[in-house]
């Protein structure tokens, strides 16, 4: 299961969906990842749970997760001082964004939020999501960068596309391998997604499974 503290503010309001401020909902998820994780997990008894935002009062959970303890929780997001130390404190896996120098200062806090709370960090699945543009023609990739930048900040632009050839895109998921990542979640662009994703099978993804 996945699961954040949500950052879209102009979705959530074009739904009717309050938007609080950061910290209020850093300490809302918090409450709700206790609450999955009782619910799902507590076999003999229902579970009552008694937060600032949330409550339930010997609430059922049947029939239980098949897997057990329970299914994984999977936490987005990489604000270092509370985010990271929630993934240390309840998360199966977590989900950070960035190149691989941001990916490998935010896995170095998140090492010591585990020793901070007695947790294994090596028990804890590192993820990254990743925008890639690839391309076997760099000209074509580098102008379809230049049209994106037109509408994405460059800081950003830099820290979450992965682009290129299908050459340079695995030596940019081997950067963030090296760093810690063990797991690359992708977003492709949308108007050639069939197209972009059958470069990045063919001559990516069946590369780096034979490595």
């Amino acid at each position: 299961m996945g699961i954040g503290a949500a950052w879209n503010q102009e979705e959530s309001l074009a739904y009717g969906i309050p938007f609080p401020t950061n910290k209020e909902r850093l300490l809302k998820l918090e409450e709700a990842i206790q609450i999955v994780r009782r619910m799902w997990t507590e076999e003999e008894s229902a579970p009552t749970f008694n937060g600032k935002y949330y409550q339930i009062n010997n609430a059922y959970c049947n029939p239980k997760p098949i897997q057990k303890p329970s299914p994984p929780i999977m936490i987005g997001g990489g604000g270092e001082r509370y985010t990271l130390k929630m993934v240390a404190k309840y998360a199966d896996a977590c989900n950070l964004f960035g190149s691989a120098e941001t990916v490998k200062r935010k896995l170095s806090i998140l090492r010591e939020h585990c020793k901070s709370v007695g947790r294994d960090y090596d028990s804890i699945l590192k993820t990254n999501l990743g925008f890639i543009v690839i391309e076997n023609d760099k000209e074509k990739v580098e102008k379809r960068v230049q049209q994106i930048s037109k509408v994405m900040p460059e800081e950003l632009v830099r820290e979450f596309m992965i682009q290129g050839t299908p050459e340079d895109v695995m030596k940019q998921i081997e950067l963030l391998e090296e760093v810690g990542i063990q797991y690359l979640i992708v977003d492709l662009e949308p108007y050639r997604e069939s197209e972009a994703l059958e470069i990045f099978g063919n001559n990516v993804v069946k590369k780096l499974s034979k490595s």
